[in-house]
Parts: C-alpha cells; structure tokens; sequence
C-alpha cells in the first residue's frame, strides 16, 4: 500500500481556505493567523517568497467565495490585519510583496460583480501597511522600503500591474495616507510619499497613468489646500492658548446666566453641525513651493515626453500661486469648499436670457432671433435709443426689406373652394354674363 504524502501547511490552509463552507473558510483564517505568529516568532523562521505566493492564492479565492457586503467587510479587514501578524519588518514586506504580486496575477479573471470587494481589499491592505509605518515611528527607511516596493510592482511602467490596479491604487493613495498619518506627518514627510509619482508622471508614456496621477495626487494637493491652511491656522490657535485664557474660560463655563444654558447648547449643537457639514476630512499638510520645485526638477529633464513636461508645468503654476497666498478661488471660498465635498469640478454654464427681456427686445411682430448672438440685442436697444424718433421708421424700413408677416386670409362662411372639374354653380355664370 502507498504510503500517503504529507502536504505541506502552507498548501494544506490554502485548500482549506478556498473551501465551499464558510465554516471551514473562517476556521482556516484564524489558524493561519496563529501559525504565521509561531512561525515567524522563532529566531530561524519565517517565510519564502513561493509559501506566501500559496498563502495568498488561498486567501485570495477566500475573499472570491464570500459573499453579503458585511461579511466580505468583516473578511477583508481579518485578512489585512494579518500584516501584523508578521513579527518582523523584512516578512510584512514580504508579506505585501506577495499580495500586490497575486492582485496583478488573478485581477484579469475578477468579473465585475466582484470587483469592489476586491478594491475593498486594496484599499485595507494599503492602510494596515501605512499603519505598520505608523507603528515603527515613520522611520525613512522603512518609508522607502514601502515606497520602493509599490512603485515596483504597481507605479513602474515594467511592473506587471493591470490598469485597473494601477488606477485605483493612485486615486486611494493620498486618502488613506491621510486617514492614518495626517495628525502625525510633516510636510518634508509628506513630500517623500509622493516623490515616486512625481518621477512616474514626468517617465511615463501611459497618458492614463499621467492623467490619474495629475488628478488624483498633484491637482488633489491643490484642491485641498484651503482646508491644509485653516487646519494649520487652528493648530497654531489652540497651541497660543495660554493657561489663563483657559482658566477665565473654564470659569465662564461653571457661571453661566440664566436663560442662557439651553440657547447655548443650541448655538453649539448648530455650530457642530455646520463644522461637520464644512470638514472635509483629514488633511495633509505640504510645502506647496517645495513640491514645485521637485516637479520642475524632474519635468526638466531631457528624456521628459512634451506632453508630460506641458501637463506638469500647469501644476507647477498652480502651485507656485499657492505658495505665494495665491488660491485659484479665493472669490468663492465657500464654492470651492462645497465642490470640494461633492467631489467634483464646477462647471461654468452660459446663462441665458430671460424669456420677457427677449420679447421685449424683439418685439411683438417679429424681429430677427437674438438668441444665437445676445451681444447683437445689446447693441441694437443701445441703437434704437441713441437713435429716439427715428426708429420706429428704420424699424418699418428693415420690415419693408425682409417683408412684413400677411395675415392669412380667412374663407368666408358659405364660400367653397375651386376644385379642377367641378362646375361652377349658374348663379355665378349668370353674374358673369351680366358683367360682359
């Protein structure tokens, strides 16, 4: 008799984690969480590169067989949380390696009832791993490892990554970058995040690429910069309180007049609420003049295409405004403030004329249509009164030329109309005859 083969526990939870039975599937994750702990919690453990490859093929087509939005909710945060499973810094990056690797492998096979609890996935898988970065103090030189890795396999015109992953993970990037680091972050911090899609932006020839990095990382930092300021303005605020204002305050707080206590609670109540209504979330904050000039170094370039160089230039203005106070509407700062929430561009329409203005201007018989050209009805009102008495002829004059409108001329009651062969009755040839 054969002797039967011991698969190994890397395959052995990859089959178990692909199961038909979503008990089965629950149980393989959390046994997989505490092998990866023993595992790499000895001193000679840890993993290869192709026993994670298996780990993640497992977990992969156990996020594909979950089905319900909670669940696959539930699902994708315990498989994102497993990063910090990892006990040390070169296994989470292998770790990460492997997932993004695995994505750009089995991402052309996702049908699109799938598709958004896997971009659910991306986007837990990104923020744990920021987090991991948290953890460790955003020390630079795990900040690079992190960076060096996503731009390989994802950023890199060489990396294998489909479209579809390259333009989600560029438009989630500054967002959840500011969900976990924006109260901790520094500006030069900040712009060391965004040096890869600088240099990938001024190389690539992908005009999707560069239209998703333009928009989503350098025009995002525009967009956002009223709110960066009055973040920074409200920190600089409540540092310079000093201890007395405090103490007066708190005072005022413990005497309040009477009456005043419930209109107070209202007035709050209403100001949180508006507060809430105008935040637009956590804000980065950046060196407007700095992320200038690091763009302007590398559209300079000789081997830039002209049409990166031409896209990146239009930032470059808008920034370098920015640096100097200059905001691109500061006429409308509540505008601005409201299209930056709905989260999308203001349109300009052309505003049209009132339908009264427009019959007054043309009049009741019927002038020329003024709708194509409004400039033209300007200028002939401004005429007709430069003009005074004499208007009314030039205006009879113009209606002589075109030809003014007949008025159609009615059948009287009685009266038939001419048909070819048909008599005409004898009264009216008898009123003929007669006039012969």
């Amino acid at each position: 008799m054969v002797p039967r083969v011991q698969l190994p526990p890397e395959i052995q939870l990859a089959q178990r984690l692909a199961g038909n039975e979503q008990v089965t599937r629950d149980r393989a994750v959390r046994k997989l969480r505490k092998y990866i702990v023993a595992r790499t919690g000895r001193a000679a453990g840890g993993f290869t590169h192709d026993e994670l490859l298996k780990v993640w093929k497992g977990l992969f087509y156990c996020m594909w067989m979950q089905d319900k939005p909670l669940l696959q909710e539930e699902l994708g945060r315990t498989i994102s949380q497993l990063t910090h499973a990892f006990q040390t810094a070169e296994a989470q990056h292998l770790f990460l390696q492997t997932f993004w690797q695995t994505m750009n492998r089995e991402w052309t096979g996702i049908d699109r009832l799938r598709l958004d609890k896997f971009y659910m996935l991306m986007r837990m898988v990104l923020n744990e791993s920021l987090k991991a970065l948290k953890t460790r103090g955003w020390e630079e030189r795990h900040v690079e490892q992190l960076l060096g890795l996503l731009t390989r396999e994802i950023l890199h015109p060489d990396s294998q990554a489909p479209n579809g992953v390259k333009s989600h993970f560029i438009e989630i990037f500054l967002e959840e970058l500011a969900k976990v680091g924006a109260d901790e972050l520094t500006a030069d911090q900040n712009l060391k995040f965004i040096e890869p899609f600088c240099r990938i932006a001024a190389q690539t020839k992908d005009s999707l690429v560069l239209h998703n990095i333009t928009r989503s990382i350098f025009e995002t930092i525009v967009e956002q910069a009223p709110f960066a300021i009055e973040d920074l303005m409200n920190e600089m605020g409540v540092e310079d309180l000093s201890e007395g204002n405090e103490q007066e305050l708190g005072e005022l707080a413990e005497k309040p007049t009477r009456g005043s206590c419930r209109g107070a609670a209202v007035d709050l109540g209403e100001e949180q609420a508006r507060g809430d209504e105008d935040s637009a979330g956590p804000v980065l904050q950046f060196d407007y003049e700095a992320v200038a000039t690091k763009l302007f170094e590398v559209a300079g370039r000789q081997d830039t295409p002209s049409l990166n160089r031409k896209r990146l230039y239009k930032v470059i203005r808008k920034l370098q405004d920015l640096a100097e106070g200059l905001f691109p509407e500061d006429d409308i700062p509540e505008k601005a403030a409201r299209k930056l929430q709905e989260g999308r561009r203001g349109r300009k329409t052309a505003k049209r004329l009132p339908k009264c203005r427009l019959q007054n201007m043309t009049g009741r018989d019927g002038q020329e249509d003024l709708r194509a050209d409004p400039s033209a009805g300007s200028r002939r009102t401004r005429q007709d009164v430069a003009t005074g008495p004499t208007a009314p002829q030039e205006q009879t004059r113009a209606q002589g030329r075109r030809g003014a409108r007949r008025r159609r001329r009615r059948p009287r009651a009685g009266a038939r109309a001419k048909v070819t062969g048909c008599q005409e009755p004898e009264i009216k040839k008898k009123r003929t005859q007669a006039n012969e």
